[in-house]
């Protein structure tokens, strides 16, 4: 009987958790989509709320990879052919900070306008 208390004992944790209502989790970050088409960023401009996270979403459709980068919110992330990425931005005070595509700089701007 006592080899089999541990095991009985383990037993009925798991199934106290079973049990247990899990904690809930922090409310997700408000989301934006950005989309990378013929080399340009769509919509160019982006409105968020100041002093909050905020989940991009930024969806490359173009045949080539592209580079997201802001010097002014300090990000970059290459965004593969056909694909999308997730960048958290923030929290910002409020102003108005370029993005841009590293790849293609000329066509490639965008600008974060935070209210």
């Amino acid at each position: 009987m006592a080899q089999r208390l541990p095991l009985l004992l383990s037993g009925l944790f798991v199934l106290a958790a079973a049990g247990v209502p899990r904690c809930a989790t922090a409310a997700e970050p408000p989301s934006l989509r950005l989309a990378i088409v013929n080399h340009r960023f769509q919509p160019d401009t982006l409105t968020i709320p100041a002093n909050v996270k905020v989940k991009l979403v930024v969806e490359n459709r173009d045949a080539t990879p592209e580079e997201f980068e802001s010097n002014d919110f300090d990000r970059e992330k290459v965004i593969l052919p056909n694909s999308s990425a997730v960048i958290f931005v923030g929290p910002l005070r409020p102003g108005q900070y370029r993005f841009f595509g590293e790849f293609n700089p000329a066509t490639a701007q965008g600008v974060l306008r935070v209210e």
